[in-house]
């Protein structure tokens, strides 16, 4: 697993289509000074985003001379990172400005994740997903297209249960199986890919005590900067809005939409316009190690057994019932 996670980075690092980045080692050791900046320095001090050379996309984008790209790769410890997100954390990433961190939920999903790794693709550019355990089991294949092309992929339940809620605010077990049983499943949905030790909560209800066993795990915990709240908007013009106006409010960030939501499919290709147009900058997040499985729950979801020939089949419909504001 080391080896291929070792791969994944050289590739991740290979794709970068800006100004020319430290090695994957380098990352690693720059990520912890940069933590401390976040942490101890103004914001008025933050550095600048570097301006993309001309024609430098183009170049690394073949067929795709218009292409957003990607401009750096960040390598993130969740050891020194456990949770990110102004949303609801005091700290976020270590971003620039017009620096942007683009993130799903709720898939994989048929029709609609294929639609926006297309966008993706086509602008040589990457993305996080942070994918349900049970949509993962049905379509497997979706996970894996996910992990081949390059994309950060994390988990967000086994079947997106509200952990702030009852019976799981009472029972921490059966909470703590909701999340490692989604872990298990999208890392067996990759079948050996790397899956990034990256979680985040349904309706980002994070009970503290959770909060705190992820990090006994070593599994960061994300918030967002900006929520584009998509799963109300269903006009693909709508979502594009939402996600411009508030990042023209923000100036960078780390974005939540979800590859679930067919409007949001359909809007990636022109936000990703509207992204380059306004100068913006992609930033592809990385974790410096794969996420670790517990063999308790690896063996719960086999015990699904969806995962066989028989009972992999396209889903009809989703777990995702509600999502509350």
């Amino acid at each position: 697993m080391r080896k291929a996670w070792a791969g994944f980075l050289v590739t991740a690092l290979a794709a970068v289509s800006t100004t020319p980045l430290c090695s994957g080692s380098a990352f690693a050791q720059q990520l912890p000074a940069q933590a401390a900046a976040v942490h101890s320095a103004p914001e008025a001090d933050a550095p600048q985003s570097a301006q993309e050379p001309a024609g430098q996309a183009a170049a690394n984008c073949p067929g795709h001379p218009d292409a957003l790209g990607t401009s750096r790769v960040l390598a993130l410890d969740p050891t020194k990172y456990p949770r990110v997100g102004r949303m609801q954390y005091p700290d976020s990433l270590p971003l620039n400005d017009k620096e942007v961190v683009l993130t799903f939920d709720d898939g994989p999903w048929p029709e609609n994740t294929p639609m926006v790794l297309k966008a993706l693709q086509d602008n040589c550019m990457k993305a996080t997903f942070f994918e349900i355990g049970e949509h993962a089991t049905w379509r497997p294949d979706l996970t894996k297209e996910l992990v081949a092309a390059g994309m950060t992929v994390g988990s967000h339940t086994w079947s997106h249960k509200d952990l702030a809620k009852n019976p799981y605010a009472k029972d921490i077990e059966q909470a703590k199986q909701e999340i490692e049983m989604g872990v298990s499943a999208v890392h067996m949905a990759a079948a050996g890919g790397p899956i990034a030790p990256f979680f985040r909560f349904p309706d980002l209800q994070q009970p503290p005590e959770l909060m705190t066993y992820l990090g006994t795990r070593n599994i960061a915990t994300f918030s967002t900067d900006i929520d584009t709240f998509d799963f109300k908007l269903h006009k693909p013009e709508d979502v594009i809005k939402s996600a411009m106006t508030k990042l023209a409010k923000n100036g960078k960030g780390i974005i939540l939409m979800h590859d679930f939501q067919h409007g949001t499919a359909e809007a990636m290709p022109e936000l990703l316009r509207q992204l380059k147009a306004g100068g913006y900058k992609i930033v592809h997040m990385v974790p410096k190690e794969p996420v670790t499985t517990l063999a308790k729950y690896d063996d719960m979801v086999r015990a699904q057994d969806k995962f066989s020939a028989t009972n992999n089949t396209r889903p009809e419909s989703s777990v995702v019932k509600t999502i509350s504001e």
